[in-house]
Parts: structure tokens; sequence; C-alpha cells
């Protein structure tokens, strides 16, 4: 349901001056990419390179076509409302309270487990270069960076997110130049053994069989996770009708290219089965090119890439604890934003929290990627399945007459609505197989049993509590 009296209320309050819409399309397109791009490709790759070999291409396809019908859905319900609580609050509107309150913690949760995982990577990496220094050093040194960087205005942080992740996109396409180069023209010592035959001649195309692919499903979904994160600048962008729907489709398109197209690369220049799963693939493969510097290079451009998704993970949790606040759904506090126009308070305790994520790589440093991963895939999990079960409500009121059509449409509703619904269940059985992923399932009901015991307080509180509210101008 909407409320009209806190739609007029939030739309007062970036009228006065609260959040401002400083995000352009530039900005938008690369903040999603930021985010997506970073250990999921540069690390966690490697790992799963090892589980499924070259198949593991199909198991970044199947869930890249699920990310697209969640990011076409994600971009319809976007141009119908484009609300800073985005997602959170299209679970309220269109499937129950319940549902928005609990999607708007759990988001904010999977990007603090996901801003862990990135500064695990950057201590891992800094090894490259320091092989004694503690991992926990560098992974609390980046984050006290980051978070003095989430306290500058919307359009700085918009501009320098652009720049980083500019940085990740300009290396990924280098790579895949040159390295089909080294595989057409026979350049250097690595073109002699560099083929893509390299897919299938090792133990052929699936050597770990559909076993390979099943396990490496949640490292995929935990590879795309930040695309969503179109959603969260929704109320920050600037001419959001034309903006978004752009924004939506570009990134879908060059995250599915830069994941696949790189991984196919990466793997005809070396053997899968002579790639270090505890080393990012991108080292790996320009070392044996035969330019030592250029692993110095590569390892500093993937510690930017953790960086800068880390930096995406704070944007998104400050904004999404400052939206809880607004509808009384988190301490008043972390509703209120700084002279520059961002919810500071709510950063502060987003960055506080991802300090367990330091704690935990001084404590478990070996299996800590593992544990954060797996439950921040969980988190992401339900975050897209609000999406599209939202997306499918949201019709549904379209039939009836009780919502507005919008000219930017999902294809196959509702038939990819449920597809996309059985591939997220899918991958959540999945997890149970593996001992390291299957911690996130000891972890998730306890915390649904905590944001139920939340939400019945807030609404005793606040007599309903909610998200949903409407635009901002």
């Amino acid at each position: 349901m909407t409320h009209v009296k806190e739609l007029l209320d939030q739309e007062q309050r970036h009228k006065e001056g609260d959040l401002e819409r400083g995000l352009k399309d530039r900005h938008i397109q690369l903040i999603a990419i930021g985010g997506a791009i970073g250990v999921g490709l540069f690390l966690g790759s490697a790992k799963a390179i090892s589980k499924a070999g070259p198949a593991l291409l199909l198991t970044y396809a199947f869930a890249g076509l699920a990310v697209f019908f969640i990011m076409r859905a994600l971009g319809e319900l976007l141009i119908h409302r484009p609300v800073a609580g985005s997602f959170a609050t299209y679970a309220e509107e269109y499937i129950n309270p319940w549902a928005g309150f609990v999607t708007g913690w759990t988001y904010w949760i999977t990007w603090v487990v996901t801003g862990m995982a990135e500064l695990t990577a950057i201590g891992i990496y800094f090894h490259h270069w320091f092989p004694d220094l503690p991992q926990w050093v560098p992974a609390l040194t980046a984050l006290v960076l980051l978070y003095g960087a989430n306290l500058i205005a919307v359009k700085v942080f918009g501009e320098m997110e652009f720049w980083f992740a500019l940085i990740k996109v300009a290396t990924i396409v280098g790579m895949l130049i040159i390295g089909l180069a080294v595989i057409i023209f026979g350049i250097g010592d690595l073109g002699k053994t560099a083929s893509f035959s390299n897919l299938w001649s090792q133990g052929g195309f699936a050597p770990m069989g559909a076993v390979g692919v099943v396990l490496t499903l949640q490292i995929a979904c935990f590879a795309y996770t930040g695309v969503e994160l179109i959603g969260v600048t929704a109320g920050e962008a600037k001419n959001p009708e034309k903006v978004l729907p752009h924004a939506t489709n570009s990134v879908t398109y060059r995250i599915l290219l830069f994941y696949i197209g790189t991984l196919t690369i990466l793997m005809a220049l070396v053997p899968w089965n002579q790639l270090d799963p505890n080393m990012s693939p991108f080292v790996t493969v320009f070392e044996k090119i035969g330019i030592p510097a250029a692993a110095g290079i590569i390892n500093f451009v993937v510690i930017t890439a953790a960086a800068s998704s880390c930096n995406s993970g704070i944007f998104s949790t400050g904004r999404m604890l400052y939206t809880l606040a607004q509808f009384k759904q988190a301490p008043e506090m972390l509703g209120r934003v700084s002279q520059s126009h961002v919810p500071a308070n709510a950063i502060t305790v987003s960055a506080a929290l991802m300090l367990v994520g330091v704690a935990l790589n001084y404590l478990v440093p070996e299996e800590v990627f593992t544990y954060v991963t797996s439950v921040a895939t969980l988190g992401v999990i339900w975050t897209w399945g609000v999406i599209v079960w939202a997306h499918l409500k949201y019709r549904q009121a379209v039939a009836r007459g009780d919502a507005a059509p919008v000219f930017f449409r999902m294809p196959g509703a509702p038939y990819a609505n449920w597809f996309v619904l059985a591939f997220l269940i899918l991958v959540t059985g999945f997890l149970a197989l593996d001992a390291g992923t299957r911690v996130a399932l000891y972890v998730t009901p306890i915390w649904f049993v905590l944001l139920t015991v939340g939400f019945l307080i807030s609404r005793s509180r606040s007599g309903h509590g909610s998200l949903a509210g409407g635009t901002s101008k």
C-alpha cells in the first residue's frame, strides 16, 4: 500500500536538500559495474575455475540469464517509482510490510558482509608484495580510507567511483585485447601453448562433471552481486526516467561480457588446471606472458577493484539504513544527513560493523573468504527473489488497473519470474553440499528470526513503520 503522507514527506525532504539527485548516467553505470566487478572476478574466479574447469562458463552464463531478467524486472519497477528505498519499498507495497522490513535490513547486512569479503581480498592481494604482512593490516587501512571517502558529497563520490571502476574496466578490456593477440598471433612464450582448445583438451570441457557446475553456482551469484546497486542509486539519479533504463540495459550486457569473455580468454591462455586457486588468475596470466612488472601492475588494479567494490558497498548500506530510519524501522539518528547531504551516521554504523571482517581476517584468515561470500550470497538471493516477486505482483496490479504500466518492461513475464525464483531456490539448496558454504544456511534462520522480532517491535512503536514512500524530484 502507498502511504500518501509519507510519500509527500519524503518528497519534501528531497526538496529541502537531504539527499540530492547528483548522480548522472555514467556515474550510475560505473557504480553498478564497480560493485559487481571485484572479488568475484579477480579472486573468486580462480577458486571457481579449480572446482569446475572450463564448464564454469556455463555456470556464469546460466546465472547471467537469471541476472538479466532480475535487472529488467528491477528496471521496470524503478521507472514505476524511482526511490532511494528501491526494492525494500517495492517489497512492502506489492508483497507485505514484513517483506519490506526484512529486505531492507537483509540488503544492508549483505553489503556489510560483501564489504568484509572485499577487505579480505585486499589483505590477500597485499601478500603479493608483502608476504609477511598480517592480512588484517591492509584490510583495516582500506576500511578507514574508504569510510572517509564516503563522507564526501554524493557528486564527488559518484565521480570518484566512476574513475575507480573505469580502471577495472580498462584493465579487463586490455586483458581481452592482449589475450586475443597472444592466442591468435602466438606472441611471447605463452603464445606457444595458448589456444582455445585449452577449453576442452585438459580433461574435457567439464572435467568435474555436473557437480563442478553445481558447486560454483554460489560463486557465480556472488560475483554478480552489485548489479542491483542501480536500485539504490535511484533516489539520487538525475532524470531517472531517462537514465535508469539505459543504465539497466548497459550494465547487464557489459557485466555478462566482462565475466564470460574474460574467463574464456583466461582459460584459453593458461589451461584451467595450471591456474593457482589461491592467486588472482590475472596475475598468473601476466606473469606467464613474461612481463614481471605487469604482475605488480595487475595486483595494484585488483586491489583498486576490491576497494572500489567495498566503496560501493559502504555507499549502499548507508542509503539503505537512511531509508529504514526515515520510516522508523531503524534508529532516528540514522536518518539524518550531514552538511554534505550524505547519511553520515548510517555510513558510520555500516563501516563500524565491517570491522568484524577485519577481526575475522585476524582470527581465521584462511576461511574468512568462503564464510563471508556464502552469507552474502544468501542475502543477495533473497533480494533478487524479492525483486522478481514484487515485479510479478506489480504486473498483477497493472492488470487489475491498480497500478500504472511503464514503457520499460521486463520480457517473458510471468514465466521469466518463475524461472528466476526456481533458479534461486536451486542455488540455495546447493549451498548445503559444501561444508564452507553450509555456514550460511546455519546463520540465515537466526537472522530472519531476529528480523521478525525487530519488525514486530517497530510495528508496535510506530503504528505501521512503512517503507512505502514514493518519489523524489
